[in-house]
């Protein structure tokens, strides 16, 4: 390869976003790779990155974007199993293995964890270099606009795995951005007999319409819980707080005996919520976070055309134009935005 400068998105502290040249990254360590990014995607993280003050930590200096798909180049001589021309995604985050909780199979909750295209170098550059055990081969059928989403969706599959939905089951997904989207799609592909969505932008409103939703809530002009006992008589099978601060909405939706999912986060959210009717009504609360062993389920789906990924993306831009793209998801214009090198 004989390039040696490359355009990137680089965190610059305070809000600040610059894409700017810098050196096209190199392997060193004896299981790095080289990648050709294909595509990264925005996400919702990352505008809260660059909000003042930060909704979000990280590192200045650190070429931002955790979702993205590339190419192998080369590779450091301990890494087996991928060859150069693989397309690959990338679990961004890396794990130490050694902790109580790696050693207890929660990656998950690794007490050593940090991530790429946070706190190290990500996607939203021409090249990256990761390490291979974060690496997972994907088809080169799967258009790099498609496999862009392994990441979200690896996150959305350790929640539906949790919920165990039967087919035919009633769902209530609260939040229609992309992780919402990605739920909508995947119960509805699990077989959901009734999927309502609660949603008060228009753009995300349309989106859940495309992405399989039966029925679309705007809560400040319909009774939200009226509407779902219309439609489900007792309440949902499934609820899923996809936006991090509406466990009490949530409760108010399942049935007795149901199951709310907890994915969205809010630190500053501190709702209060009655615990009776969670002991009264047997109901299941479960907190979901980031992918747990859920690539290699998420990357299947996406090879089965089980889900329709172009249902979410609303923008495309090059990593010149970035900030376009950012503006447009703060402004509540974008539902996901495509990233690829110029």
């Amino acid at each position: 390869m004989t390039e040696k400068a490359m355009l990137a998105a680089v965190f610059e502290g305070n809000g600040r976003l610059a894409v700017k040249e810098v050196p096209v990254p190199t392997v060193r360590g004896d299981d790095e790779v080289l990648l050709r990014v294909d595509a990264a995607s925005i996400c919702g993280t990352d505008v809260h990155i660059l909000e003042v003050p930060p909704g979000h930590p990280a590192t200045v200096g650190a070429i931002l974007g955790h979702e993205y798909v590339g190419t192998v180049l080369e590779k450091g001589p301990a890494v087996e199993g991928l060859e150069e021309g693989d397309r690959v995604v990338v679990d961004p985050n890396l794990t130490c293995g050694r902790c109580r909780y790696c050693r207890m199979g929660l990656p998950n909750m690794c007490e050593n964890m940090t991530t790429l295209g946070i706190f190290l170098d990500g996607g939203f550059a021409a090249y990256n270099v990761a390490p291979s055990r974060v690496l997972h081969e994907i088809s080169r059928d799967v258009p790099p606009e498609t496999a862009v989403f392994a990441e979200p969706l690896s996150c959305v599959v350790n929640g539906t795995e949790k919920v165990c939905l039967h087919p035919g089951e009633t769902v209530v997904v609260l939040g229609a951005g992309p992780i919402g989207l990605l739920f909508i799609q995947v119960f509805r592909a699990a077989g959901a007999g009734r999927i309502v969505v609660s949603e008060m932008a228009g753009a995300r409103a349309k989106a859940a319409e495309r992405s399989g939703a039966h029925v679309v809530v705007d809560p400040r002009r319909e009774s939200l819980r009226d509407r779902v006992l219309a439609e489900t008589g007792i309440g949902a099978d499934v609820v899923v707080d996809a936006v991090g601060s509406l466990l009490p909405v949530a409760l108010e939706l399942v049935r007795r005996g149901g199951k709310v999912l907890l994915f969205g986060m809010n630190q500053a959210a501190a709702p209060q919520v009655a615990q009776y009717y969670i002991t009264r009504h047997e109901l299941v609360v479960l907190g979901t976070y980031i992918a747990k062993h859920t690539f290699p389920p998420a990357v299947r789906v996406l090879e089965s055309g089980a889900i329709d990924t172009s249902a979410l993306v609303t923008h495309r831009v090059k990593v010149s134009t970035i900030l376009e793209g950012f503006e447009a998801m703060r402004l509540g214009e974008a539902v996901k935005v495509v990233v690829t090198p110029d």
